[in-house]
């Protein structure tokens, strides 16, 4: 049964099956799958947990609910433990979000279908496939796109997801970011130096849990030196579109009058996030291509 751990290896014919398959399920195409899933969740999280949900639905799967808080986990139960409990009593399908980045690896040898919701700053790849179907459904191709990618990039498994997947599809992609959250990336700065030639501005939350941010950090510095302003805004070419993975800190990486402005598909991410999931879950308990 396939996994969906990561986008590395993940090869340009399988991306575009499931994005095809997402449009599908967009445009009314129903399917059923049989059997029982559970959403681990390790993490706060919102839009992927309830898209997850709501696609796990719309298949007429089986959701057993699962609470950290009231899980042996707090008995000092492992990961592996965990889910080779779910696979003993029949569940399907696991969907795992977790602070430990790689945790999956320690799941080898598990029989039922892993879906990784994100793992600490590694990889997030059912974000990633909704970005490209987004970005796939604007431009009608990914190849030759430029997606400038704004923010916390070191700590960003959006970013990390994005990128190489994006790289792989032929798509053009800059970095922008204050220096001391580059990564192993080549950035720049200087936003406005490209908010003028980019297609895509995709800005990223600044992940406070994951890093200790200074005392000197300043909302308003972070808005005016890397925030999409007003002003920017104005800036980008006509056809141009903005992303953002959410949580929103409104202010901070986005003016809040540009959240729902006629450039923004940051709730049509969340929308498609729900096809695309539905294609992920058929691609990962049905082994289709």
């Amino acid at each position: 049964m396939p996994n969906l751990l990561t986008m590395d290896n993940l090869e340009n014919e399988k991306i575009m099956n499931l994005l095809k398959r997402a449009e599908q399920f967009e445009k009314g195409e129903k399917a059923t799958l049989e059997g029982a899933v559970v959403n681990l969740f390790f993490e706060p999280s919102t839009r992927t947990k309830m898209s997850f949900e709501m696609a796990e639905h719309r298949l007429g799967l089986s959701v057993l609910p699962f609470e950290t808080a009231f899980s042996s986990i707090l008995k000092g139960e492992t990961l592996y433990d965990t889910v080779k409990t779910m696979e003993a009593i029949g569940v399907k399908a696991v969907i795992i979000r977790h602070e430990e980045e790689a945790y999956y690896q320690q799941l080898e040898g598990c029989k039922l279908a892993v879906i990784n919701g994100g793992d600490g700053s590694g990889q997030h790849p059912t974000q990633s496939l909704l970005d490209l179907y987004t970005i796939h459904q604007e431009f009608g191709r990914i190849d030759g796109v430029h997606v400038t990618i704004v923010g916390d990039i070191a700590h960003s498994r959006v970013a990390k997801s994005n990128a190489a997947a994006l790289k792989q599809l032929g798509a053009k992609v800059s970095f922008v970011c204050p220096e001391e959250w580059s990564g192993d990336y080549d950035t720049t700065n200087q936003l406005d130096d490209v908010i003028g030639e980019t297609d895509v501005v995709m800005m990223l939350r600044v992940q406070h849990e994951r890093h200790a941010v200074s005392a000197l950090f300043s909302k308003e510095h972070y808005h005016t030196e890397f925030g999409l302003t007003e002003a920017r805004e104005k800036k980008m070419k006509k056809d141009a579109i903005i992303m953002h993975p959410a949580p929103i800190n409104r202010g901070v990486e986005i003016a809040d009058s540009l959240v729902e402005c006629q450039r923004s598909r940051i709730f049509k991410q969340m929308e498609n996030g729900v096809f695309v999931r539905m294609a992920v879950l058929e691609y990962a308990m049905k082994g289709r291509d």
